[in-house]
């Protein structure tokens, strides 16, 4: 049998679960290829990867490329003489690295494939209001996310599910279904199954300002979806307009309610400790929001220190 020299690909924190997993199994990881540094926040300051945060303090051999053809990190990734690439949330591969070593090159995906190809699976199976999800591993190959599956593990997706608590949970069954996987490898055990094109299966959009913004005139089930699809990263968000004055509001937490009422669409209906949103079926109760320039806080927080008159609406 082989022994296994492995080159492991990923940046956030889901790749580090991996990652750890695989060194808490004894294998050889020989290098690890992660994102160039960035700057980030108000102060620009450089940010690392959790990748690399993780690989310096296991004191692994990195590579940071920003261009994954260019012949000095050909060179380098050649000379690690890995058998094997292991690839979890990273970035697409040219053929040129993909095909190096004599194993193949495997991913990680966070969905049941060829369901929610992309590069946010996770949210969008709670966005969409799905009530399974699971995780994917399959060969790469010139197209993303297409490869000839290996394993795929599944689980249910809980109706009050948080996209966090999914990502902590799915982290959890990729690093056994990667474990696994690596076992079949390592015993040239390995059955694929090719990968359907079916034009009903639903994709994984990258997530940006528009499709994070909350619509008010929606059903609560699908608003709620959207909500805790997105949080706690990157957040819903909405504007909340009170006479002359106007927030850009992040809301991670809610509560859905169904009942009737003769509010209008986007009014906010306040107490003393709840803020709750009119829609056309109910409504949503706030738990955990955040104004701008301010910490996320619970709605009896934020009331404390804000009051909103009869005017008040969510667009």
């Amino acid at each position: 049998m082989e022994k296994l020299r492995i080159v492991f690909m990923g940046t956030p924190e889901f790749a580090v679960g991996i990652l750890d997993t695989i060194l808490q199994n004894h294998y050889e990881v020989v290098g690890v290829i992660t994102a160039a540094d960035k700057p980030a926040g108000r102060g620009q300051k450089i940010k690392y990867s959790a990748v690399k945060e993780f690989a310096l303090e296991r004191q692994l051999p990195l590579l940071q490329p920003t261009n994954l053809k260019d012949e000095s990190f050909i060179t380098e990734l050649k000379a690690l003489n890995a058998n094997l690439q292991i690839v979890v949330a990273f970035r697409m591969l040219p053929k040129v690295v993909w095909e190096m070593p004599s194993l193949g090159t495997f991913n990680l995906h966070a969905s049941l494939l060829p369901n929610y190809r992309g590069a946010a699976p996770i949210n969008w199976a709670i966005i969409n209001g799905e009530s399974k999800t699971g995780v994917t591993t399959f060969f790469i190959d010139d197209q993303i996310d297409t490869g000839a599956m290996i394993l795929s593990s599944e689980t249910t997706i809980g109706d009050q599910e948080s996209a966090g608590e999914l990502h902590d949970r799915l982290m959890q069954l990729g690093s056994e279904t990667v474990i696994q996987t690596i076992g079949l490898l390592e015993k040239g055990n390995v059955a694929t199954t090719i990968q359907k094109e079916d034009y009903e299966s639903k994709t994984a959009y990258k997530l940006n300002k528009e499709n994070c913004k909350i619509d008010w005139t929606q059903s609560v089930t699908t608003i709620h979806n959207l909500i805790r699809g997105l949080s706690p990263y990157p957040t819903a968000w909405c504007i909340i307009c009170d006479k002359e004055k106007e927030w850009n509001v992040k809301i991670f937490d809610v509560i859905p309610l169904v009942e009737s009422h003769s509010f209008e669409v986007g009014q906010l209906v306040c107490s003393k400790k709840e803020i709750k949103i009119a829609v056309k079926e109910g409504y949503i109760q706030l738990q955990n929001i955040q104004f701008p320039g301010k910490k996320k806080m619970t709605t009896a927080e934020l009331l404390n220190g804000i009051q909103f008159t009869n005017e008040a609406k969510a667009y």
